[in-house]
């Protein structure tokens, strides 16, 4: 088929690096792996951030007018081919589709979402239009592929029809890590000599941006948490950067002095030869929708510490490749990252176990042949085979 592919929030050729480009871009590669053609047909952004009703109209315009001018292309058979069908990425409140639905009634093709948010709390809020937007987009869709347990409970009472409700689990593509952990005795020294680690210290490894909110709020923990840990040794390696990299900074010194090291911004290579080269991977997880960084780390041979919230348990294997615990409970976090770092033949056979099962279990491959049966399924009751 030819999918059209859409990221409302952020598409995955944005600028900026985050878990949502990321988990865009594996999308798109899984349909291709499944033989799809895939054109991504805009990179508009519909995300209002702060609530201003003012915006989301002007957002809604914006929309309708690039939705025109795409579906007359289309008819016209100007630019890009008319698609079969419709895939939008991440369609939430904050960050409505204005085109795909629009769009879909238009050609009449199937409409399809990964990650569906609803939050009906919502209604008559700041984003009350987004908000409404999404709801109708959700219900309408003839097919909405949910990457947690958490979303399909938000989800069931929206989606009608059972069989239009399909859980795919959060994936990567491992390669870039296997090969990271091929060499990792290699990454380990580089690192080392760049920024003062000590290879003969277990090494915690942190990647996430540094931004006012969640994001903030787990950096925060997460300094707590090592604060408990001062009586041990290691050394805390941290991946990412943003506008609050100076809060981060002080958390860090005040509870970690001398032990932080601060890599900045990295490139999928770079991250992997970090993830690879370090020991544990240990992180809050505030209110995260499930945390990719969580399961890279994993595909790199790193166990992880983390918290029972929301898709979390979703991207780990709670005992196996992975330690959960309360959300919001900083000494047990830090409780199971003293056992792990005290632990170091344990933390080697959770980082191995985690590296198999992402391969085997949460692989790009893996994904596509299951978003293309699911696919099929939408084709055949949209009667279009």
């Amino acid at each position: 088929m030819r999918i059209a592919f859409y990221a409302p929030l952020k598409s995955p050729t944005h600028g900026t690096p985050s878990g949502d480009r990321r988990v865009a871009a594996l999308f798109m590669q899984a349909l291709r792996l499944a033989g799809h053609r895939v054109d991504l047909v805009s990179d508009f952004r519909s995300l209002d951030a702060h609530g201003d009703a003012a915006r989301q109209l002007d957002l809604r315009a914006q929309g309708q007018q690039l939705l025109h001018r795409m579906v007359s292309d289309w008819q016209r058979g100007a630019g890009t081919a008319r698609p079969d069908l419709w895939f939008s990425y991440h369609v939430y409140y904050k960050a409505p589709d204005w085109l795909g639905p629009g769009a879909c009634m238009a050609l009449g093709i199937p409409y399809v979402i990964a990650e569906a948010s609803y939050a009906p709390r919502r209604a008559g809020g700041p984003w009350a239009l987004g908000h409404e937007a999404a709801r109708a987009a959700i219900a309408g869709a003839n097919l909405v592929v949910c990457p947690t347990h958490h979303d399909m409970e938000c989800l069931r009472a929206l989606v009608a029809a059972p069989d239009r409700l399909v859980r795919l689990p959060p994936f990567v593509d491992p390669g870039l890590f296997l090969d990271a952990r091929q060499e990792r005795a290699a990454h380990r020294a580089r690192l080392a000599g760049a920024h003062r680690l000590d290879e003969r210290l277990p090494w915690i490894v942190v990647a996430a941006m540094m931004r006012a909110g969640d994001k903030l709020a787990s950096y925060r923990e997460l300094a707590a948490a090592l604060a408990l840990l001062g009586d041990l040794p290691w050394q805390v390696v941290i991946a990412g950067d943003g506008p609050a990299r100076p809060e981060v900074a002080e958390a860090f010194n005040r509870a970690a002095p001398g032990r932080a090291r601060f890599l900045g911004e990295q490139a999928s290579a770079d991250l992997a030869a970090t993830y690879a080269a370090c020991d544990l991977f240990l992180w809050p997880a505030v209110n995260e929708a499930y945390g990719m960084a969580m399961l890279e780390a994993q595909a790199a041979g790193v166990p992880v510490v983390s918290c029972a919230l929301r898709g979390v348990p979703d991207v780990v294997r709670d005992g196996q490749t992975a330690l959960l615990v309360p959300p919001h409970d900083v000494r047990a976090l830090a409780a199971m990252g003293r056992a792990l770092l005290l632990d170091p033949e344990r933390r080697r056979a959770m980082g191995a176990r985690a590296q198999v099962w992402v391969a085997s279990e949460r692989s790009v491959e893996v994904a596509a042949a299951r978003l293309d049966e699911a696919l099929a399924q939408v084709v055949v009751r949209a009667g279009l085979r």
